[in-house]
């Protein structure tokens, strides 16, 4: 039975700038996590905030399950485009096989 997702199938590398705060410029983020092993999907998907709007994501991201991405971080990834997580879900079925991981939709 399958208890997290495999690492050989997050063949994609991401940076995750985590999320701070806002300042007087800006957003604050924290030292860049590098090197982030990830499953990207760069496809248009229609999906639903944590408001309960329905926006549109462009890309959806399948991480580890201990992978950290606070509300509000800088996402790049592989082709170099910046984002920020409409939504981040932890997937964890136990008792079922199904791998337990992290699921993110991007703008």
């Amino acid at each position: 039975m399958v208890t997290r997702v495999p690492g050989w199938l997050l063949h994609h590398r991401i940076t995750i700038e985590p999320y701070q705060g806002d300042s007087a410029y800006g957003p604050l983020y924290g030292p860049p996590v590098t090197d982030v092993p990830a499953l990207v999907a760069d496809t248009v998907r229609l999906v639903r905030a944590p408001d309960g709007r329905q926006v549109v994501s462009s890309a959806q991201l399948l991480l580890d399950p201990d992978t950290a991405v606070p509300a509000g971080s800088r996402i790049t990834l592989p082709s170099g485009r910046a984002t920020t997580p409409i939504s981040v879900s932890p997937i964890d079925a136990p008792g079922l096989p199904v791998p337990a991981h992290t699921e993110v939709m991007c703008e």
